[in-house]
C-alpha cells in the first residue's frame, strides 16, 4: 500500500474526531505522573489499586532479577516455566478459589486461548454484545457458531440457548466488569440458565480482580459463584500493578490449556521478575483491605461530584465512571479542557463505543487524594462551562 493511500485515510480519521496518537508518560504510573514535561493528575488508568510503583514491587522484581535474570528464555513447555511462575499460578488458584491456575503473557492471550482451544466449529458460544475484544477474536478463531446476545439481557440469552443445536458443547462467556460502561454482568441469572441449558460459564475478571470481593477475588468471589462458574480470566496489569493474565479453573482445564491453548504455547513466559511483583501485589491485596475501601470510597465521592456538575456517568456500578458527552469531537474537546487544567482522562470513541456515546473514561484509584478529587471536579467543571455543554 502506498503512502500516500494511508495519509489520506488518516486525513478521514483526523477529520472525524477519531485519530488517535500515542503520549509519553515520563515518570512511574502512580496518582500524578509527568506527561509530555507536564505534571497531571492521572484518571485513566486501570492501576486501580495504586500498585504499579509501590515499593514492595519493585523490591520483589530487584530480587527475582538477582536470582533468575532478565527473561524467561523460552516457552513455558521448553525452558521458560520457571519455579517463581509455578508459585504464582498457586497463589492465583488460591485467589480464585479453583483447583490450578495457567499465566498467560496478557489478556488477550489469554482470551483468544481459551476460547479456541475449548471451541471448535461443532460448537456454540453465546457472547455479550459488549464484551472485550480478546473475547470477540477468541470466538472468531475458534471457529465455532458465535451468537451475540444484547448487552447483560438474560432474556434474549435463553432465547439464544434455547435455540441453540443439540449436539456439540455450549459456552456462554461475559466479562464480569464491563471496561466501557462499568456496570456489572447479571452472573446469577446467567449461570442458572447456562445450568438449564447445559453451558459452560467463562467469566472475564478483568477490571473485578483485586477490587471486587472480600479477598478481591472479584466479582464471581463477592456474589458467591466460585463454585458455579467453569472458567475464570483476570489479569495482572490492572488492580495487580504488573502485566499478564490468567485462567483459572479445574486441574484438567489447565492441563487441556497447557496442551492445546496455542497463544500459550507458542510465546515466551512472562519474564521471572514480573512473577515475583504479582506475588508482591497479592500479599498486599491480602493484607491491605482497606486500600478496596480506599478506591471505593474515592469512586464514591468522585461520582457524586461529577452528577451534581450535570454529567450523565450511565449505569456503572463499579470504579469505571464513563462521562458520556456523545459526539467525539466534543468529547475530544472536554479532554483537551481537562487536561489544560491538569487532569488526564482518555476521551473514548467508536470503534471501542457506538456512535453518539464517546466518553470520557474516569478511573480514580487508590492511592488519589481528597485534593485530586476535588481539583479534577474543578477541571470538569470549567471543561463544561468552556466547551459550553454544562
Amino acid at each position: 500500500m502506498r503512502k500516500e493511500i494511508l495519509t489520506a485515510r488518516l486525513a478521514e480519521v483526523k477529520e472525524s474526531g477519531l485519530y488517535r496518537r500515542l503520549r509519553a508518560v515520563e515518570s512511574a504510573q502512580d496518582a500524578a505522573i509527568i506527561l509530555e514535561g507536564q505534571e497531571v493528575l492521572l484518571f485513566s488508568s486501570n492501576n486501580y489499586l495504586g500498585l504499579a510503583n509501590h515499593p514492595a514491587l519493585k523490591r520483589a522484581a530487584q530480587e527475582a532479577i538477582e536470582r533468575y535474570g532478565c527473561g524467561s528464555g523460552a516457552s513455558r513447555l521448553i525452558s521458560g516455566s520457571m519455579a517463581v511462575h509455578h508459585e504464582l499460578e498457586h497463589r492465583l488458584a488460591a485467589l480464585k478459589k479453583t483447583e490450578a491456575a495457567l499465566v498467560f503473557p496478557t489478556g488477550y492471550h489469554a482470551n483468544i486461548g481459551v476460547l479456541s482451544a475449548l471451541m471448535g466449529p461443532d460448537d456454540t458460544i453465546l457472547s455479550d454484545s459488549l464484551n472485550h475484544a480478546s473475547i470477540i477474536d477468541g470466538c472468531r478463531l475458534s471457529r465455532a457458531d458465535t451468537r451475540v446476545y444484547r448487552h447483560a439481557d438474560t432474556e434474549h440469552l435463553g432465547e439464544l440457548l434455547k435455540a441453540c443445536p443439540a449436539t456439540g458443547q455450549r459456552l456462554i462467556v461475559t466479562d464480569s466488569v464491563f471496561s466501557m460502561d462499568g456496570d456489572l454482568a447479571p452472573l446469577t441469572e446467567i449461570i442458572a440458565l447456562a445450568r438449564q441449558y447445559d453451558a459452560w460459564v467463562m467469566v472475564d475478571e478483568a477490571h473485578a480482580t483485586g477490587v471486587f470481593g472480600s479477598h478481591g477475588g472479584g466479582l464471581v468471589e463477592e456474589l458467591g459463584l466460585t463454585e458455579e462458574v467453569d472458567i475464570q480470566m483476570g489479569t495482572l496489569g490492572k488492580a495487580l500493578g504488573c502485566v499478564g493474565a490468567f485462567v483459572a479453573g479445574s486441574h484438567e482445564l489447565i492441563d487441556w490449556l497447557v496442551n492445546r491453548a496455542r497463544s500459550f504455547i507458542y510465546t515466551t513466559a512472562i519474564p521471572p521478575a514480573v512473577a515475583a511483583s504479582v506475588l508482591a501485589a497479592l500479599d498486599i491485596v491480602e493484607q491491605e483491605p482497606e486500600r478496596r475501601q480506599r478506591l471505593w470510597a474515592n469512586t464514591r465521592v468522585l461520582a457524586d461530584g461529577l452528577r451534581s456538575l450535570g454529567y450523565t456517568l450511565g449505569t456503572t456500578h463499579s470504579q469505571i465512571l464513563p462521562v458520556i458527552i456523545g459526539e467525539a469531537c466534543e468529547t475530544m474537546s472536554v479532554a483537551a479542557a481537562i487536561l489544560q487544567r491538569g487532569v488526564f482522562a482518555h476521551g473514548i470513541r467508536p470503534p471501542t463505543v457506538p456512535e453518539g456515546t464517546s466518553r470520557i473514561r474516569v478511573t480514580p484509584m487508590a492511592t488519589h487524594t481528597q485534593d485530586h478529587l476535588s481539583r479534577t471536579l474543578d477541571a470538569f467543571a470549567a471543561a463544561g462551562k468552556e466547551i459550553g455543554i454544562r
